[in-house]
């Protein structure tokens, strides 16, 4: 199972993180997150992949910051439709340098309606489900995973929203159930922060531990 730490924010915090050799790193390129990122992300091991995380950005905008960046993932959190997932990766295949991936966002409560991923597919990489919220991600609370029990695609997906050291259990429970199948990775945020975007390396170790042990 993959492990994604999203919402870096500060370098000493960052290298930290990446000593866990996570398998993605998140930085959120959002101005209205108070887990914004600035500045330049330090170099990390290639085993870690590094993730952008956009909310209806333009695509200019995205481009430029796989470029400036080097992101080998774009996680796209907001309204974009087929059409915008579709024009990105075809310029990400003429201008970038390396592989980059895309994951998009959806999010769900108690109910979800899967029919609106099906123009999706064959355009994204990933799917990711988060919890919904007044906030696209951070929210810290877990929705429903009963309703994954529907999941029709054979897309491999991101498990995500309020997920932290008392739901190890749970998760581990949940990875015996056919409908976690194509379960790919489990994406962590708020529930292991000290302040929005500082991370607490203590409670990530144990939650690895106990994930992969």
């Amino acid at each position: 199972m993959k492990i994604k730490i999203c919402g870096m924010k500060y370098q000493d915090n960052i290298n930290q993180v990446a000593a866990l050799q996570p398998d993605y790193l998140g930085f959120i390129f959002y101005e209205k997150s108070s887990r914004f990122f600035e500045g330049v992300i330090p170099k990390l091991a290639k085993t870690i992949k590094k993730v952008g995380v956009f909310v209806d950005a333009s695509l200019d905008f995205v481009l430029n910051q796989i470029k400036t960046h080097q992101l080998n993932v774009i996680q796209l959190h907001g309204k974009e439709t087929p059409e915008f997932c579709n024009e990105l990766r075809q310029a990400v295949l003429d201008s970038a340098s390396h592989t980059v991936e895309i994951i998009k966002v959806f999010s769900i409560k108690d109910h979800f309606d899967f029919s609106v991923l099906q123009p999706f597919e064959n355009i994204c990489d990933y799917f990711l489900f988060d919890t919904k919220g007044k906030l696209p991600g951070g929210n810290g609370y877990t929705f429903n995973w009963d309703v994954l029990k529907n999941y029709p695609s054979t897309t491999p997906y991101f498990l995500s929203g309020g997920i932290g050291l008392d739901e190890v259990e749970t998760i581990l429970s949940f990875l015996q159930k056919k409908e976690s199948k194509y379960c790919y990775a489990i994406d962590v945020n708020s529930k292991f922060e000290i302040t929005p975007g500082l991370k607490d390396i203590e409670a990530l170790e144990k939650f690895k531990e106990k994930l992969i042990s």
